[in-house]
């Protein structure tokens, strides 16, 4: 519990600008999500609209990864390495996760993207996972554990008969990329950290379509696949304990008020 960094309200407040920043990315990028595209036209794009509002990205150089934003296309998970020659096509379903530093405070969120007309799994998949990040949302207050989120994550999750990756987490964000504490997204109830006013973290599950489990691409070292080749789906939000609840930094439409 010690190495958590409760946030003072002028760090707050840098936390919640940055974050803002990075979601109004997501918005901005959504009219380029077309098919015929480039993955590396959508980072460069992002990575433009971010130095134009005096900001860098927390992804370029972190761990020798070369790129300012990750996009993971389909059956990737997360990490995918965006590309010239990576196109988007119909039927396509991918995740845009953009992490910003702004006036040295850092703000992390991700969503999902539709290319054209999708398959009704593919859609059910990326609605399952917005329910299991608002569900774990509900969770924020100060008092309650850090694991609780999750529980109710994973319980849903299975219950939808998708699985949750356990391999990855969401974490502490803020002052530095990653901080304490960890977040899984399956998790046993009333386990973990305490939660209390000031803590910020990512809540980001991951939701597959068969199996849990992942494989990461041996030639770059990032991309993480789902390990049956199956679809996986992911949001995410940077969150804020306040003194009665929560409040989601990176909610630039309004959709937590």
């Amino acid at each position: 519990m010690s190495d958590i960094i409760i946030k003072t309200p002028e760090q707050i407040d840098g936390i919640r600008k940055s974050s803002q920043l990075a979601g109004q990315s997501l918005i901005m990028i959504e009219e380029f999500v077309k098919p015929g595209v480039s993955t590396e036209f959508l980072n460069n794009k992002i990575q433009e609209f971010i130095h134009d509002h005096g900001a860098i990205s927390a992804t370029v150089g972190y761990n020798g990864y070369p790129k300012a934003t990750c996009i993971s296309l389909n059956e990737v998970v997360c990490h995918g390495i965006p590309s010239a020659d990576q196109i988007l096509k119909e039927g396509d379903i991918l995740n845009i996760d953009v992490t910003t530093i702004l006036n040295g405070y850092y703000g992390d969120t991700s969503k999902m993207y539709a290319v054209g007309e999708i398959s009704a799994k593919a859609q059910r998949l990326i609605d399952v996972s917005k329910h299991c990040l608002d569900l774990g949302i509900q969770q924020v207050k100060p008092g309650n554990y850090v694991g609780n989120i999750g529980f109710v994550i994973g319980r849903y999750a299975k219950a939808q008969k998708f699985s949750v990756v356990y391999e990855f987490c969401g974490h502490g964000v803020g002052i530095d990329f990653h901080e304490a504490p960890q977040v899984d997204h399956i998790a046993r109830k009333n386990t973990g950290d305490i939660m209390r006013p000031g803590m910020t973290f990512t809540i980001e599950p991951m939701i597959n379509e068969g199996r849990a489990t992942t494989r990461v691409d041996k030639n770059d070292g990032w991309t993480a696949r789902t390990s049956d080749g199956k679809l996986s789906a992911q949001f995410e939000h940077t969150i804020l304990v306040t003194d009665d609840g929560y409040e989601v930094l990176s909610d630039v439409l309004g959709d937590y008020k």
